[in-house]
């Protein structure tokens, strides 16, 4: 789950940036900040960490799934 909040975290930052950005060369701050923090949201989100390509670590990654299914998302 860590991993997920840094991405969603890290999209968040560069999106109210670039919409900060935007805003002031448009003249619309409020409108573009929330625009490029909306899109920060959705591609911070949709980021996943690459699954494991490995037998072993597959059979590892599986074992511990089944010894704590309240972690999955």
């Amino acid at each position: 789950m860590t991993n997920k909040s840094k991405h969603t975290g890290w999209g968040i930052a560069l999106g109210a940036g670039l919409g900060a950005v935007f805003g002031v060369m448009a003249g619309h701050v409020a409108i573009w900040l929330a625009l490029g923090v909306g899109i920060g949201v959705a591609i911070g989100a949709s980021i996943r960490p690459k699954q494991p390509s490995c037998p072993e670590c597959e059979a590892v990654h599986r074992i511990h799934e089944m010894r704590n299914p309240k972690q999955q998302s």
